[in-house]
């Protein structure tokens, strides 16, 4: 029996996806567990597959289409069943469409031609005549019409009293102003003979300038002097909206506040370039670090020194719940990759229990992974405490905003070489600013305080962080 297949939960979190690309085609046999398409959700790209077997009779989302949860994306049957009811059914669904979107046509689109009343043909419409009720408002289907053919922009008609109403929207008629161009008359491309923007460059060649054009503007602000100098507008993809929400969420219903320390850097920078040195010359025997030719980077010191730190100062290692404190046994540190459209969080797992070179390995497939989309979703979930670094873009120093429902996150900025003062002596020495920003609902001033010492003093004594 033929069925509609619906967009499925690929996440947790997931209420839209974007269908990046269909693995099957229209007539292709569907297996169960058969991997039917690829959907980008808020966390990363999801494999979509079948839950029934059967032909591909339909499908009805195009590549890249933006899809929300439980919409009609195909039909699956057999090769000989009539579909046409499920046709009907997903088509009046797709009616449903908001009227807007039949202002999104593309000069490509060629809707069918409305068919005009009998009673419309027969009366003239000079261009001193009202036109008759029939035509001024005329059906969606003409409106279509009209925009399939998207006409030459021409002058239009003029009255002799001057009072012909231009179809154009105050912006348009702003931008119209700015260039110095006079609309009275136009007929544009959109709906109705409507003037848009893309119009103008058409109207400012064949419209004679009004003799304002000719002189300069005498506001100081710049003006605009073509519509390619429009602002862009980008949709919101799946991942930047739940992006948008949890940051909403989070700075307006979590009371942050911010504990900031500066710290010698020196003798972490000396280890390190001990270890990777150690690490060409003679490759670890564990698991992937020979074949991966792995370095261990102040990011994964910085894991390592945090997990010791919270399992010192289990306070830091909690969240909050509406009825206690929940104080988390588990070291779970979740670490923020940026990616081309977005920022997300792989979790580096028991990492008390872990060496710095195995967090290293974890930390260098996860981050791959994560820029590939291939992230499943429980691999980004759980963290019991965050550490976001922007050192590498050259960042000295920032806070960040928590990800609940942890109740804190370290914000990493870069190793600065700078002067310091050394047993009374001026000297060179490098620098690290670190700021933990806390929930105040969970951690208090002198708790957050006593992470952040214990961690300096990881971090100032780092051999500590290879034995913890």
């Amino acid at each position: 029996m033929a069925k509609v297949l619906e967009m499925p939960k690929l996440s947790p979190t997931m209420q839209e996806g974007v269908l990046s690309m269909w693995h099957k085609r229209e007539g292709d046999t569907l297996a169960v567990d058969d991997l039917l398409a690829e959907v980008e959700t808020d966390k990363a790209t999801m494999e979509f597959r079948a839950f029934d077997a059967g032909i591909v009779r339909k499908l009805l989302v195009a590549p890249g289409t933006q899809v929300k949860l439980g919409q009609p994306v195909a039909i699956v049957g057999s090769a000989s069943e009539d579909i046409t009811a499920l046709l009907a059914r997903v088509g009046v669904q797709a009616a449903a469409t908001p009227p807007n979107a039949l202002l999104d046509l593309t000069p490509n689109t060629a809707p069918e031609r409305a068919v005009i009343p009998p009673q419309a043909q027969a009366i003239p419409s000079p261009d001193n005549t009202i036109p008759p009720p029939a035509l001024r408002n005329p059906p969606v289907a003409n409106i279509l019409d009209r925009t399939a053919h998207w006409p030459e922009i021409i002058p239009g008609p003029r009255r002799s009293t001057g009072e012909e109403r231009v179809l154009a929207s105050p912006y348009v008629r702003k931008m119209a102003r700015d260039l110095g161009i006079e609309l009275q008359g136009a007929i544009g491309s959109g709906p109705g003979g409507r003037v848009v923007v893309t119009d103008l460059d058409n109207l400012r060649a064949r419209l004679p300038a009004s003799p304002l054009a000719q002189v300069p503007p005498a506001s100081t602000t710049a003006v605009r002097t073509s519509p390619a100098d429009l602002d862009e507008l980008r949709q919101l993809s799946p991942m930047r909206k739940t992006i948008a929400r949890r940051l909403v969420e989070s700075k307006t219903t979590i009371p942050h506040f911010y504990l900031s320390v500066d710290v010698d850097a020196e003798p972490l920078a000396r280890l390190r370039e001990q270890i990777n040195a150690d690490l060409v010359a003679s490759p670890s025997s564990e698991k992937g670090v020979s074949d991966a030719g792995v370095k261990v980077s102040y990011n994964d010191f910085l894991i390592k020194a945090c997990a010791i730190a919270l399992a010192h100062v289990p306070e830091c290692n909690a969240s909050y719940t509406p009825d206690a404190i929940r104080v988390h046994k588990r070291v779970d540190i979740s670490v923020a990759v940026a990616i081309p459209d977005g920022l997300v969080t792989p979790v580096v797992r028991d990492a008390t229990r872990k060496s710095l070179v195995s967090i290293a390995v974890e930390m260098r497939e996860l981050a791959a992974r994560a820029r590939a989309r291939k992230l499943a979703p429980e691999e980004m979930q759980d963290g019991t405490f965050s550490i976001t670094n922007l050192g590498m873009f050259g960042i000295d120093a920032f806070a960040a905003v928590i990800n609940p429902p942890e109740g804190a996150i370290l914000a990493v900025g870069a190793v600065r070489d700078v002067p310091v003062v050394a047993h009374g002596q001026l000297a060179a020495g490098k620098r690290l600013h670190l700021t933990l920003s806390c929930d105040h609902r969970v951690i208090d001033g002198a708790v957050g305080a006593a992470f952040l010492s214990e961690l300096r003093h990881l971090v100032e004594h780092p051999m500590r962080t290879l034995a913890g």
